[in-house]
């Protein structure tokens, strides 16, 4: 399968905008527990950004997810 990096960044985003809000947290929330600003959750989660590995660390424990969960989605 072929997909751009666009569509992944998309896909990804919204996939921790998913997860995010199954755990009932707002973007300061997630910010405030992995100490990125909310500015840049919310960029991630819009694709406007090719956000950094170590970012996604930090997401993944403070979603309290292992990391390879944050890229178990479907492209769409």
């Amino acid at each position: 399968m072929d997909i751009s990096e666009e569509t992944f960044i998309t896909n990804l985003g919204i996939h921790i905008r998913q997860l995010r809000e199954k755990k009932n947290m707002s973007q300061q929330d997630l910010a405030n527990d992995c100490d990125i600003p909310k500015n840049q959750i919310g960029r991630i989660e819009r694709a406007e950004i090719n956000t950094s590995v170590k970012a996604l660390v930090k997401i993944a424990n403070a979603l309290d997810v292992e990391p390879k969960e944050l890229f178990d989605f479907s492209i769409k």
